[in-house]
């Protein structure tokens, strides 16, 4: 019987049980373990020899995007940057029946002793039972994500959300408070997954109960944080900015828990405000601080409030993008005067940081007065 010290690394790769495939420069596939075998279909020799952008595993991403090409590949990527997964991302891979499997994925260049990347391996872990919660959740957290201004002609509230996973740790809601009236929050759960999602529908039950309750964001803001600082002993919950909006008067009001200063695009002039607020985050401290600002807003105006994800982000000399450059692409987009999807936003801000996708969910809401 051999020792530990005497097996070779394919024998202890072919005995995990993660997915494993290892390949060249090329993208040619020189190794492919047992586990690989087994969540796939494809054996071995199905697999050797074959690149993994041929029309075998065939990934597509959580929206359907194909990513065996070079721009997309996670695989391509780490070899040509020299760096691996920070985080798993979920794929669907083509198995040999033709079905395809969910996958988590994580990606590594592999090294010579002189330090020239000379391949690159794959892992991965079959998501197929998990997935089918995973979906059931995506289904409750989509029906959350309310927007109760639909059908005011005064108002058009317009959102985009792309979560880091197939869920996400984002909430945000606009509700209607009276004839004149609107409440809106976007919250920034901690994380993002699984956890997150059931999260944001925690704050979403406290949202639904305490928003006809309070007269203003500081009084709706302290009553949840006072919740959900009981929920998290002190922990950090989430970053959120939450406003009223009073059509009649023309007037916002908004208070900061710690969540990015939002901005407000003024039409008259063709002018983008940053907001200066600031604030603790939710659940932190049992009575904390939060901004609190209240502006005058005329017809043609823009709140826009957005996720950390939008700014937080470096280019490949690692300088952030910070919300001045945000407000500059917005701007280089001709947004708001064009007719300019978020996703558009979203493609050039993957572009400036030179990733495949964001390492965080996405999210941005847009809120006109016409009024």
């Amino acid at each position: 019987m051999k020792t530990l010290n005497e097996l070779s690394a394919q024998h202890i790769m072919d005995s995990i049980n993660t997915g494993l495939y290892v390949t060249g420069r090329d993208r040619k596939i020189v190794y492919w373990n047992k586990a690989a075998e087994k969540i796939t279909g494809w054996s071995c020799q199905d697999a050797i020899g074959k690149g993994c952008f041929d029309d075998f595993l065939s990934h597509i991403d959580k929206d359907g995007r194909q990513l065996c090409g070079e721009e997309f590949c996670p695989l391509h990527r780490a070899m040509v940057t020299g760096k691996g997964s920070t985080v798993p991302v979920i794929v669907f891979a083509n198995s040999k029946s033709g079905k395809r499997v969910p996958m988590r994925v994580s990606v590594a260049p592999i090294f010579d002793e002189k330090g020239e990347v000379i391949g690159g391996v794959e892992t991965f872990q079959d998501l197929s039972l998990e997935y089918r919660d995973i979906q059931k959740v995506k289904q409750i957290q989509e029906q959350i994500l309310i927007n109760e201004a639909s059908d005011d002609p005064r108002l058009t509230v317009t959102s985009y959300y792309a979560p880091c996973d197939i869920i996400g740790g984002d909430y945000y809601t606009v509700s209607r408070l009276s004839k004149d009236r609107y409440a809106f929050i976007l919250a920034d759960i901690v994380g993002h997954g699984m956890a997150s999602a059931l999260y944001t529908m925690y704050l979403n039950s406290l949202w639904q109960e305490r928003r006809r309750l309070d007269a203003n964001p500081q009084e709706l803001m302290q009553a949840l944080n006072k919740r959900l600082h009981r929920l998290t002993q002190g922990g950090t919950f989430a970053a959120a900015l939450c406003g009223f909006l009073d059509l009649k008067e023309g007037t916002l009001q908004m208070v900061s828990a710690g969540g990015p200063a939002p901005i407000i695009y003024r039409a008259e002039s063709n002018i983008y405000e940053k907001v200066p607020l600031k604030g603790m985050p939710l659940g932190c401290i049992e009575q904390p601080e939060f901004g609190e600002v209240s502006i005058e807003m005329r017809s043609g105006d823009h709140v826009v409030l957005f996720s950390d994800a939008l700014f937080e982000i470096a280019d490949t000399t690692g300088k952030m993008l910070g919300v001045d450059r945000l407000i500059d692409i917005f701007k280089e987009c001709g947004w708001p005067k064009a007719d300019v999807p978020f996703k558009e936003i979203e493609r050039r801000l993957l572009v400036f940081s030179n990733l495949i996708r964001f390492k965080d969910d996405f999210t941005i809401l847009d809120i006109v007065i016409h009024s």
